[in-house]
């Protein structure tokens, strides 16, 4: 019924598997098709829009270590779409090698998701640390990731990873989804689960579009942790609360970045830490800075930085509509993802799968394609029932 791959964009919601002997959730099925808030749909209402580079490797996140200068330079970039997801298990083995020495202190190259996570982590490692990039978090690439769990989104090709990444992957997504349970409850919800409805096509069986540059082989790993992150549910067109389409529902992990952004940045700097604003041309420039033992953590960046054309731009446009406190629930939708994030209700255009973007390196706004998105999304809910208390 949904192409995973096509409508989820590598989303890597590993729960869309067996889930025909689970109880459905109570307030879809119990007193038949549920009411929903309707998301206000408007171009009128697009008060943003946001672009991106995600940080593509083929054989996945490197995390090596080396030699330079007098520094040793252990390396944490290259997550794809997976890099809020796997950070605080990536960073973990980052500092974890970065530690072995036992140094005083530790700089880290950048401050996105790797970046900051990697600095926690070090500081609770017993290390001074101080972050050298050239924008603080919430100007990072990172602040415009869509916000949702996505561990195995685009992080590797099947084709070109070593044996035993699976296992590696693995240990970062629950190490990671373990420690994002400290952020669920706080006051601005920094961390929750929202449930997500994966709709059919409608009546005329839509399909994306075919990719001029085909489909890659992207790694998918999500079997390794259903047993953490639970299942979907299938409800009829009957039963669902969008009259006439089919489909299913889970519960999916989000971050709002706003609210858990901030929580990092007060977190790193209440512990002692510092930034320094600085921009890196060259390898080289690590080796020379104070700290012996250097993290680094360039996310994109790392494809200029280090002169590695490994790293592969694959470009996302995020359309933002005006939040509505309301409305706990995300949906994908004919090539239409919604997130609802309360700084914003994300839209993104996924039609075509991961090869969304790929190779895509124009960091340039087209308003046109998140007017497209709002518009698929304004057609769903002109029929929608909606909530009356």
């Amino acid at each position: 019924m949904i192409d995973r791959r096509s409508i989820l964009a590598g989303a890597g919601l590993v729960g869309l598997g067996g889930c025909a002997t689970l109880a459905e959730p109570a307030r879809l099925i119990a007193s038949g098709r549920p009411a929903l808030p309707p998301i206000r749909a408007s171009v009128d209402r697009l008060f943003d829009i946001t672009v991106c580079l995600r940080p593509f490797r083929a054989a996945g996140p490197r995390l090596d270590a080396e030699t330079i200068g007098d520094a040793l330079v252990v390396h944490n970039y290259g997550h794809g779409g997976s890099g809020w997801s796997l950070s605080w298990g990536s960073s973990t083995i980052a500092v974890e090698k970065a530690m072995g020495s036992s140094p005083r202190e530790v700089a880290v190259i950048g401050c996105g998701a790797l970046g900051i996570t990697s600095a926690i982590l070090a500081q609770e490692a017993g290390a001074k640390v101080t972050i050298y990039a050239r924008d603080l978090l919430f100007d990072a690439r990172s602040a415009r990731a869509t916000g949702s769990w996505t561990p195995d989104s685009r992080i590797a090709l099947t084709s070109a990873v070593a044996p035993g990444f699976g296992e590696l992957w693995e240990r970062m997504a629950r190490t990671s989804w373990k420690r994002y349970r400290r952020y669920l409850g706080l006051p601005g919800e920094p961390v929750e689960f929202t449930d997500r409805y994966f709709l059919a096509g409608s009546s005329a069986d839509w399909r994306p579009p075919p990719n001029p540059l085909g489909q890659l082989e992207f790694a998918e790993y999500g079997a390794r942790i259903r047993d953490v992150v639970g299942h979907s549910v299938e409800f009829s067109a009957e039963d669902s609360p969008f009259p006439g389409i089919g489909g299913r529902v889970a519960s999916q992990m989000q971050f709002n970045i706003a609210d858990y952004g901030h929580i990092l940045m007060l977190d790193f700097m209440a512990a002692g830490g510092r930034f320094e604003r600085r921009d890196f041309h060259e390898p080289a420039e690590l080796g020379r800075l104070k700290e012996r033992v250097v993290i680094n953590c360039p996310g994109y960046g790392a494809r200029a930085l280090m002169k590695d054309e490994s790293v592969i731009p694959v470009r996302g446009q995020i359309g933002w509509l005006i939040p509505q406190p309301e409305v706990r629930y995300g949906l994908y939708y004919k090539g239409v993802s919604v997130v609802p994030r309360r700084d914003g209700m994300v839209v993104q255009q996924v039609a075509g799968g991961d090869m969304v973007g790929y190779g895509n390196d124009r960091e340039v706004i087209d308003r046109a394609e998140s007017e497209a998105g709002v518009r698929t999304l304004a057609a769903l809910f002109s029929g929608v029932r909606t909530a009356t208390a």
